[in-house]
């Protein structure tokens, strides 16, 4: 496995019960290979504020994820700026903990759970793959809908399958004379 390229490792043995703040930025090196890796024009900026702290269940993990980046829209290729501003609540788990195949009920202030190896955690590739996570998967720009009536493609609206019971409310309308 590859190592990431916005890896900012924080040793296990240095977090404890009580909050620790780490801010963290990546480098322009850093921001070139996550845009490549995740397919976007450009990242100007990635960072991110967590408040790191050993827990009973794990290393738990909040704060925000901060960037700016230029995705292409998938219709006209025409750049799109996106600015990312995510909330992070992950809980760090050694691999292979007890209770990790079991199936939980989530709810709205639960963690997402992520497994480590060795001794340490990556707070950098949590931020790069957070970011990641909060675009969209399918951006679109101003143009895009004018090039795909263009190039003779449907709305959702005008494709919507006219069924065999369509015009059924139509007819129970219909009062007989």
């Amino acid at each position: 496995m590859t190592a990431p390229e916005f890896s900012r490792p924080e040793r296990i043995d240095t977090i404890g019960a009580g909050e620790r703040s780490v801010t963290i930025t990546a480098d322009a090196a850093e921001r070139a290979a996550l845009a490549a890796r995740f397919g976007l024009v450009s990242i100007g900026r990635l960072d991110a504020t967590l408040a790191v702290r050993q827990e009973a269940a794990g290393i738990a993990v909040r704060g925000r994820v901060g960037a700016d980046v230029v995705q292409a829209c998938t219709v006209t290729d025409e750049p799109i700026p996106v600015t990312v501003d995510e909330p992070v609540a992950l809980l760090f788990v050694a691999e292979g903990f007890a209770g990790e195949d079991e199936e939980i009920e989530l709810d709205e202030g639960s963690l997402d759970t992520i497994p480590y190896e060795g001794g340490a955690i990556d707070l950098g590739e949590a931020a790069a793959e957070t970011m990641a996570l909060a675009l969209d998967p399918f951006p679109r720009s101003a143009n895009a809908a004018a090039v795909l009536r263009d190039a003779g493609v449907l709305t959702e609206e005008e494709a919507k399958p006219k069924g065999a019971l369509a015009g059924l409310g139509d007819l129970l309308g219909k009062k007989p004379s």
